[in-house]
């Protein structure tokens, strides 16, 4: 009895401390502390609903939905499938069978009471839990067209993919009845193989059978063109003809399609205190078990057990450090050596029973002492207090948009997408999608539903890159071999004769292509030229946008309402660049841990970097991917397949099509795949921006960003209004001076005994620059120089109305001759000027009024400038668009980026009397002392 007593006293004094809950705490009636936060929350967190008492009356906005106990949630949660009000009332029964779908869903039915979009009705796919909608479904729904073969797998593909030497069903279908013809068609060539190239090309210097019979010396008469370039000596030669880094060869890693660059290699053996991974790499031995993945196969982690692990309720932590089996503990035998398993006022006290041992939800007593635990979507924010998970911050938490309450956590889709009740991923609505990509000779379709394969262009050269204009229902693609970009309407894409020839001429190795689908531009980039270049949809305007510090710039990606691309470049510093689509504000976004960059695609709202998948299975040699919904496709060289995996996790890995010759690029036709937005260029009724030639999108920095710039031919450049283009490499600025008259040749002889502030105003190619210096100090204050100087000046032909952009460079003579000092001159400096002798020696007594002329028009020149720079303390630098301004002098220097208009270019100042107006009355100042001073008599 007296120990009973004795438990319960030590129990009050053990949560003496608890009486009272912290601050930032509500105590509910049974003395349990929540968070105060959430009092009246039409939430019973006290367990006996006093944090909800005395609470003002809620009334729910006509958005949402009201709860049975007055909660709040939005209306879209209604009869959703997951419960969002507490008490359950937003899927009771009662709620969702009173539901009607609207006309553009469909009604599941049944208990579910659920709406899909039409649009997925009878599509191969159940999206009701019930499988209503592919219910009552067409017998012959999934009976391939007329022009089709069905295959024994049911998947269609395109009759003229039957018996053509590919598997292209999957199963080997549309292969298995098929005889080797005896003859091919009238325009085509029958390989020794018993395969069919068309006529053209043969004996064209590629081979195209697999025997390369179609270029053979026999047929063709002379020695057929290697078929694959000569790799340069920093690269490998795999046999299989592919060039791969040399530093590749012999690393462990199969990177020739034959695997070549890993035979006849030497055996890998690591020293004694090395450990060996699974791919025959070495580290040293203290990077084993280190929690830390050293390996590329995470060899080094593998079978690693952690002794000293003593976590979970079925471990206890002697106070000693020795970990024992938590049922050893309070059973009155010692286990720990410190006999801490046993303390005989704890044993048998159950702190749980006094107001819940303090804690905020769940109170777990042990056999010594206790823990606070947290339900589900909560966790502890101290040892007592649980608060709410952010299942949020988790990018994987949802595929589209996470929205985050007390407790859990609701996933939503973009406009256009929605909630798929089965699967409760987002689910693209319209139209089925499907993948488009190109075979080397062809380009073919993948329907992602019905899984459907069909052939879009047959017969084609070599065609690597293609995207596709979802709106107008075209397409564009490049052949490397014929060194030309085409288009055509995808359903007329089979004909010849509607394909069209948009760029034909200064095209060298074009690997990557992407189109502007909301401006109509259509970017791509050259390997060998090293550029990247843009042109109008009709191929009639082009320019090269960036053409330095490129290496092999390969995949590229538009973003068309931010105004950015995106590409790689797989070169010796392998890296991905970002810049406007006109071609400024370029900037390195990954230059580390990576090394042959190929495909690039643009995913919303991913701004972390991570390894999504690593398998040298199907990731042998990826080219291209793309993504769409929540699935992330790309094509491997190396298996010659096309893959798909899960985008957040990397997981599901699935294969779409095998056995494909040389899969390159690929992308998603679906028209959520590219997003209306305004065109910058067609805003009112001024089109094209009112530009001359080229109108480009300007990426979005900040608010003030123009919303476009235009943009002029390779050898052309801006004009003064910035619109119309005009011939030559200088760019009109609005602060450069006009161009000086010629001074004849000037021989001076000065004496200086102080300072002198030399500040030279240059214009070139739109910048305006001004720099100052002090060529004296006090300790050479008097200085004696003969100098002969000559001032040449160079003016452009400008057009009318407009002043010249000249340069003025001084070329000079200095012959120093001995130095003393002048006494009695202090700080006064005496010039002597004479003319050199020529064509006009008569001038000489002239000389006098020359020198007074000349200093006074150097003080008069230096005022003008001094007075200047003091009224404006700051200096602006424009390249065409973007303003830098330099800070004034004496602070710190700082770089900001700004714009003059809010949409449009930047026009030059017109009307101000900025920096132009002073040059305009220096050259005129000047002017008109030469013409006095030189050129006319001097009358006495």
């Amino acid at each position: 009895m007296r120990s009973d007593i004795g438990k319960i006293v030590l129990l009050h004094l053990l949560l003496a401390d608890t009486g009272e809950c912290e601050t930032g705490q509500f105590q509910c009636n049974n003395k349990r502390c929540i968070p105060t936060i959430w009092r009246c929350d039409d939430d019973d967190d006290c367990s006996d609903n006093s944090d909800e008492e005395n609470c003002p009356k809620k009334t729910c906005a006509p958005s949402d939905f009201t709860c049975r106990n007055g909660q709040c949630v939005p209306a879209r949660w209604r009869c959703d499938g997951e419960p969002e009000c507490s008490d359950g009332s937003d899927e009771a029964d009662s709620t969702c069978s009173r539901q009607t779908c609207p006309p553009e869903k469909f009604d599941c039915g049944g208990s579910a009471n659920k709406c899909v979009s039409l649009s997925w009705r009878c599509d191969g796919e159940k999206d009701c839990e019930n499988g209503a909608d592919e219910e009552e479904c067409a017998a012959d729904a999934k009976a391939c067209a007329p022009e089709e073969f069905q295959c024994a797998n049911r998947r269609c593909v395109a009759g003229t993919l039957h018996c053509d030497g590919d598997d292209d069903c999957g199963d080997g279908s549309d292969e298995a009845t098929c005889t080797a013809s005896a003859t091919c068609g009238p325009h085509q060539f029958r390989c020794n193989s018993s395969e069919c190239v068309p006529q053209l090309w043969s004996c064209d210097g590629d081979p195209d059978c697999a025997d390369r019979s179609d270029e053979a010396v026999e047929r063709c008469g002379r020695q057929a063109e290697p078929s694959h370039p000569r790799c340069s000596t920093s690269e490998f030669q795999c046999g299989s003809g592919e060039c791969v880094r040399l530093a590749w060869k012999c690393d462990g890693d199969t990177d020739c399609k034959d695997k070549s660059d890993e035979s006849k290699c030497p055996l890998l053996t690591c020293r004694p205190d090395e450990f060996q991974c699974g791919d025959g790499s070495c580290i040293h031995g203290t990077k084993q078990c280190n929690k830390v993945h050293d390996c590329s196969d995470s060899s080094d982690e593998a079978g690693c057990v952690n002794a000293t692990k003593c976590e979970g309720p079925l471990k206890f932590m002697c106070k000693n450090g020795e970990c024992i089996d938590s049922r050893k503990v309070c059973d009155s035998h010692r286990d720990c050596k410190d006999w801490s398993d046993e303390p005989a006022k704890e044993c048998g006290l159950n702190e749980c029973a006094i107001n819940n041992g303090g804690c905020s939800h769940i109170c777990m007593d042990r056999r010594i002492g206790y823990e606070c635990e947290c339900p589900a979507g909560y966790k502890l924010l101290d040892k007592k207090t649980c608060g709410d998970i952010d299942e949020c911050s988790n990018p994987n938490a949802c595929s589209q948009i996470c929205i985050n309450y007390k407790g859990d956590y609701k996933c939503e889709c973009y406009e256009g997408y929605e909630m798929d009740p089965v699967t409760k991923t987002c689910k693209a609505e319209g139209k089925t999608p499907y993948l488009m990509f190109t075979n080397r000779h062809e380009i073919r379709r993948i329907d992602l539903v019905k899984r459907d394969y069909t052939q879009v262009i047959p017969t084609l050269k070599n065609v690597v890159a293609l995207d596709v204009d979802v709106s107008a229902n075209k397409m564009y693609w490049c052949d490397l071999f014929h060194r030309k970009i085409y288009s055509a309407y995808i359903n007329k894409a089979s004909d010849s004769s509607q394909q069209v020839i948009i760029i034909d001429s200064a095209l060298h190795s074009p690997g990557g292509l992407a189109l502007d689908w909301v401006h109509k531009n259509l970017y791509w980039t050259d390997s060998r030229d090293k550029s990247i270049s843009v042109t109008t949809v009709d191929g009639k305007k082009r320019r090269v946008l960036i053409n330095t510090e490129l290496s092999e710039p390969r995949a590229i990606a538009v973003d068309p309402k931010q105004g950015f691309m995106y590409w790689s470049d797989w070169g010796a510093q392998a890296k991905i660049e970002k810049a406007g689509l006109n071609g400024v504000d370029r900037q390195v976004l990954v230059s580390k841990s990576i090394a042959w960059p190929n495909g690039i695609t643009l995913v919303l709202n991913e701004i972390t970097r991570k390894v999504l998948l690593s398998s040298t299975e199907q990731l042998g040699h990826p080219f291209a991917l793309t993504v769409f919904e929540d699935r992330i496709y790309w094509t491997d060289l190396q298996s010659e397949a096309i893959y798909s995996a899960n985008r957040l996790t990397g997981h599901d890995v699935a294969t779409l099509a095998e056995h494909l010759n040389e899969p390159h690029d690929i992308v998603v036709v679906h028209e959520l795949r590219q997003p209306k937005a305004p065109d910058s260029c067609n805003i009112g009724s001024v089109s094209n921006g009112g530009c001359e030639y080229l109108c480009l999108k300007a990426p979005q920095i900040t608010e003030q960003s123009p919303k476009y710039t235009c943009a002029c031919p390779n050898g052309k450049e801006l004009g003064p209004d910035m619109r119309k283009c005009v011939t030559g490499e200088t760019v009109y600025s609005g602060n450069s001076c006009p161009s000086l008259p010629a001074l004849p040749p000037v021989k001076s002889k000065t004496t200086t005994a102080g300072p002198v502030l030399t500040t030279v105003l240059l214009t070139t190619s739109g910048v305006a620059m001004t720099s100052s210096a002090i060529t004296a100090s006090p300790s050479t204050m008097t200085a004696t120089a003969e100098t002969t100087a000559s001032l040449k000046t160079t003016a452009a032909p400008v057009p009318p109305g407009h002043s010249s952009v000249s340069s003025l460079v001084p070329g000079s003579r200095t012959t120093p001759s001995h130095q003393r000092p002048v006494p009695g001159q202090g700080s006064h400096s005496s010039t002597h000027t004479e003319i050199i002798p020529g064509e006009n020696s008569n001038l000489s007594h002239r000389v006098p009024i020359v020198a007074t002329a000349v200093g006074g028009l150097l003080c008069v020149s230096g005022y003008l400038v001094w007075r200047n720079w003091r009224r404006r303390s700051t200096k602006s630098m424009n390249f065409d668009n973007p303003v830098y301004r330099k800070s004034a002098e004496g602070e710190d220097d700082e770089i900001h980026i700004g714009r003059a208009e809010s949409l449009g270019h930047v026009y030059p100042p017109t009307s101000a009397p900025d920096d132009g107006t002073i040059c305009e009355m220096t050259e005129t100042f000047i002017h008109s002392f030469i013409h006095s001073f030189i050129h006319s008599p001097i009358i006495c």
